[in-house]
């Protein structure tokens, strides 16, 4: 893992104005970012504390910081930045995501920068404001800094009108306005000329509204209420004995991930990071995909965080009833948003300048038929926890029937599989797969309900698909599970058989299948997604949430020392906040993808649950 404290190395100074003198020049783009948010927005800080990435007013909103994908002069940002910087710390208050930044110049002054979103229980709700807090203090001395605020709109395209006030600043756009808060002087911040920071400074960036009470109350408040919220929120997680840090903060970067307004959840907060270096491979991720967020809602309730899967609920009911008994899109917008047109922003250069930045995702047109058993998977628990504030019945196990109707019409039909595929359609063995554990799930939702006339009928189809998907998936010349019927190509999604269920992951096909597997796919402990070339060629990174299901198919089949070898591997390959992206390449182990990944850091929980020693072990 990389070191929080390690010094970067100090920039020349640029000549060409007195406001820049002495100022090193931005850090180059990379994912060692820290994420705050609230489950309304969020935004990515990187190590000097500069914010470079903010959708606003949310999740898949306009990039009002964009620097992340646009290098250069014309990238928007909010950077606190130190005159002759040195050096750079950087870590999130235990167990919380308030963010700490703290830089140092060359005469040993220092200062801090506090980040968060603010996020806590107020008035009967949860109070979760369109609102940037940043709060900057003196640790040593009496440091240089300057304001560096660029703000954008419309993907950079537009500039907006400026006005000010006697404490704040409005950016004036055409289809949003923020407003500035903030106790630093106006005209510095404005002009970004430096000075002095001898006292504490507060800025507060949101929705264009007056405050009620003075900005640095404000800020405290807000800073308290939330650290308190996060330590609360943790405290009642169920983590096991090993590697609790990296599974509380996966467990925050999830439930970060969670638009808490209609109850979806973002694959990754980013658009457009390639897959690998100039590859092409460029997704917009800040959707809704019905399979990531059945496997962050599984995660959270393996540590008993429910309230994640009750709001998911909310969203996924209202898909089911929209759908009526018909094809489901396997992804949707954060507001159930069923059109999300594909597009380029040519204008802006793409992470590192490797484009295209592109808005909107074509696998919404996909037909992805594990989509039907990931529902189901979703839902499945709803029916079972007791704990629930509102238990699924009779009548929420009727609109799921209809979903399992469908996996029965789509399964061992062609689809473009759960890898989105544009150019190839086969009967994928994980797609089946899915329908067979919608059929079985739905078989023990019936029994739980005492409808044993369903449960038989569910259970038929799942006898059924059961014994199709093991014989027509399996090479017998490759010894192993196929990713397609009849089929001889190998794919990581296979090793998903033995996690739903419909193997018992001692047999002997299923052992050899993992060896097959990590013979053919695996870069060292890193493991790619499929064998086969894709619409662009053969992926050259390794995709982490396949590392992952290696480890948890490793420590099925009995190989837990390997098992947890790799998972260490995994784990330094985590930024210096604890976090991942999509991919790791084999090589140079960095970072690439769209970040964070849910997947990602579902696998970090999954396989510390799976691989911990027992807490009675040490207590």
């Amino acid at each position: 893992m990389h070191d929080a404290t390690a010094p970067h190395a100090a920039h020349a100074a640029a000549p060409h104005t007195d406001n820049t003198a002495g100022f090193a020049p931005p850090e180059p783009a990379s994912l060692q970012l820290g994420l705050i948010g609230n489950c309304g927005f969020s935004g990515l800080v990187d190590k000097r504390g500069r914010i470079v990435w903010c959708c606003m007013p949310r999740f898949d909103g306009d990039p009002v910081f964009n620097a992340l994908l646009q290098p250069g002069d014309e990238a928007s940002a909010f950077g606190i930045e130190i005159q002759d910087f040195a050096r750079s710390e950087q870590w999130y208050e235990p167990n919380t995501a308030v963010l700490r930044t703290r830089l140092w110049d060359t005469a040993g002054n220092g200062l801090e920068i506090t980040d968060l979103a603010p996020r806590f229980f107020a008035r009967s709700r949860f109070f979760r404001p369109l609102t940037l807090v940043r709060r900057v203090r003196v640790l040593h001395g009496a440091p240089r800094v300057r304001v560096a605020m660029d703000l954008r709109y419309d993907w950079g395209r537009e500039t907006p009108t400026i006005t000010r006030g006697s404490n704040h600043v409005r950016y004036v756009g055409g289809d949003m306005t923020l407003r500035l808060n903030t106790d630093a002087p106006i005209a510095y911040v404005l002009a970004k000329t430096p000075f002095l920071l001898t006292r504490d400074l507060h800025f507060m960036l949101g929705a264009d509204e007056t405050l009620h009470d003075g900005i640095a109350d404000t800020v405290r408040h807000f800073e308290r209420e939330t650290i308190a919220y996060w330590r609360k929120w943790s405290q009642r997680l169920a983590v096991p004995l090993e590697w609790q840090d990296a599974v509380i903060r996966a467990a925050i970067t999830l439930k970060l991930s969670l638009y808490e307004e209609t109850g979806a959840i973002v694959a990754a907060m980013t658009t457009s990071i390639p897959e690998a270096p100039g590859s092409q491979r460029n997704w917009d991720y800040r959707y809704c995909w019905l399979r990531d967020a059945f496997f962050v809602v599984r995660a959270l309730n393996s540590l008993s965080e429910v309230g994640t899967m009750e709001d998911y609920l909310r969203y996924l009911g209202n898909v089911v009833i929209a759908a009526g008994g018909e094809h489901v899109q396997p992804l949707y917008g954060i507001g159930m948003e069923q059109q999300l047109p594909e597009s380029f922003v040519e204008h802006l250069g793409g992470y590192r300048g490797m484009g295209p930045v592109r808005v909107g995702n074509q696998a919404q047109e996909h037909f992805q038929h594990d989509v039907y058993g990931n529902i189901v998977l979703g839902a499945a628990q709803a029916f079972h926890d007791h704990r629930l504030l509102h238990r699924a019945g009779e009548a929420e196990f009727a609109q799921l029937e209809k979903i399992g109707e469908q996996a029965i019409r789509v399964y061992g039909t062609p689809d473009a599989g759960m890898w989105e595929l544009r150019t190839r359609a086969r009967v994928h063995t994980s797609s089946a797969l899915m329908s067979w554990a919608a059929c079985d799930r739905l078989a023990k939702i019936a029994t739980a309900l005492s409808l044993p006339e369903r449960a038989d009928y569910w259970h038929g189809h799942a006898r059924r698909m059961q014994a199709e998907i093991i014989e027509k998936s399996w090479n017998e010349e490759r010894q192993a599970f196929a990713e397609s019927f009849g089929g001889a190509d190998l794919d990581a999604s296979v090793l998903l058989m033995a996690e739903v269920g419909i193997i018992d992951p001692k047999d002997p096909r299923f052992v050899s299948t993992v060896e097959a597997m990590q013979a053919s796919l695996c870069d060292g402990p890193y493991m790619r997604r499929y064998e086969a070339p894709d619409d662009f060629g053969k992926p050259e990174t390794a995709f982490n949430i396949c590392t992952f299901w290696l480890i948890d198919a490793l420590a099925r089949i009995g190989r837990k020392d390997e098992a947890r070898s790799i998972f260490e591997t995994m784990l330094a390959a985590r930024n210096h906040l604890g976090m991942m992206s999509e991919d790791t390449h084999p090589d140079t182990q960095e970072m690439w993808g769209n970040f964070p990944q849910t997947y990602s850091m579902v696998g970090i929980i999954n396989a510390a649950v799976r691989l911990s020693a027992p807490w009675d072990s040490a207590i």
